[in-house]
């Protein structure tokens, strides 16, 4: 992993937002320190896991990444190209390389479109992807590449169940062939044999194109069986990082050993039941059973 290039740099990412009040018994604006002072980088293929309590910045990380909010201050370079600094068509042109999976698959999905048009809507902006004509065929496999049925594109979100919509979530997200997904507690809002599930897929569709993962999430069961590293967030600052097993083996922060001290369990979740020929059934996925 480590002689695979480097597809995501970060330097010094700072993040502010002025509040009108300040804490309780203080007056005044008051500056909210969102992101403070993160540097991390992500190479073809791996998955970093960002964790941390809610509140500690791991969303407003997530906006800043894909383009969404704008940095205080900091880098951000994707495949060596500063996306912190561009606007217009430069940065919609970069920032295809670097996608989002939503938490709440309820929510992300517009229920007024079909699942054809909502995973073909990326490529009506991005037209040098593929041609309007291969559209309908691109849409499909994009479809059974995460296991759901291409012949029911024609269908609007509310016909599926949860997992299946972050399914629908994931292909619109792999719509523009991106380098990167960042991955904002994608299994949060499922039940916990669906989260198995959705993280094989993440797995097999990583084994497959290349793709590099910035999974961000608070269940530490689940990023123990998908992340490569781990990055610890708290009030905005990462505050330890490593591979995975030494991170939760040997935690070397204290904020660290209390997250782990902290979580349930550490066996969940439960493995995925055996996908039948096809992957059509109920919400199996056709990726590695978790051990």
């Amino acid at each position: 992993m480590t002689s695979s290039p480097v597809v995501l740099d970060v330097r010094d990412l700072v993040k502010h937002h002025h509040s009108a009040r300040g804490p309780l018994l203080r007056r005044g604006p008051h500056v909210v320190r969102s992101v403070d002072g993160v540097s991390l980088s992500l190479r073809r293929g791996e998955t970093l896991a960002v964790v941390g309590e809610s509140g500690c910045g791991k969303s407003s990380l997530a906006r800043l990444l894909t383009a969404v909010d704008r940095p205080t201050s900091g880098e951000i370079s994707v495949l060596g190209t500063r996306i912190d600094t561009l606007g217009g068509r430069a940065l919609r042109t970069v920032r295809r390389r670097i996608q989002m999976v939503f938490q709440d698959p309820y929510a992300s999905l517009d229920p007024r479109m079909t699942v054809g048009d909502i995973v073909r809507e990326p490529l009506r902006i991005h037209r040098d992807v593929a041609p309007r004509g291969a559209h309908r065929p691109y849409v499909a496999e994009l479809l059974d590449m995460v296991g759901l049925d291409p012949d029911h594109a024609g269908r609007r979100p509310h016909e599926f169940s949860g997992g299946q919509r972050q399914r629908i979530g994931i292909a619109r997200a792999l719509a523009l062939r991106p380098d990167i997904l960042v991955c904002d507690e994608p299994v949060s809002a499922l039940d916990v044999s669906v989260q198995a599930q959705i993280v094989n897929l993440f797995a097999r569709l990583q084994r497959e194109l290349g793709v590099a993962y910035v999974f961000i999430a608070h269940d530490l069961a689940v990023v123990e069986h998908i992340a490569d590293r781990v990055a610890v967030m708290h009030a905005g600052r990462l505050v330890e990082q490593g591979p995975t097993e030494q991170v939760y083996n040997h935690p070397r922060h204290e904020y660290t050993r209390t997250l782990l001290a902290c979580a349930p369990s550490l066996e969940r979740p439960a493995p995925a039941r055996p996908e039948p020929p096809g992957g059509r059934a109920g919400e199996t996925g056709p990726g590695r059973p978790l051990p």
